[in-house]
């Protein structure tokens, strides 16, 4: 992991085409700035693990339910 200090109007560049500059610091908290094309996904974190875990609970199936969702289904044929 790299490690930088800036202050307040200076950034970072990463690659050819993301810029992140330091917008604020107050409060204990600091702004940051993201300038990248629009084709890059940029998360916070925490909502990246949450998409990715339920991601992952996604695959995760029990043939109960394929089997409830079959019978679902073929009954819905039949009422038509």
């Amino acid at each position: 992991m790299l490690v930088l200090t800036r202050k307040p109007g200076e950034g970072i560049i990463i690659g050819d085409n993301i810029t992140i500059k330091i917008i604020e610091i107050k409060s204990g908290g600091i702004r940051i700035g993201i300038d990248a094309p629009n084709e890059t996904k940029i998360f916070r974190q925490e909502v990246y693990e949450r998409i990715r875990n339920e991601n992952i609970g996604a695959t995760h199936w029990d043939i109960a339910d394929l089997e409830t969702l079959s019978d679902t289904l073929a009954t819905k044929k039949v009422k038509r």
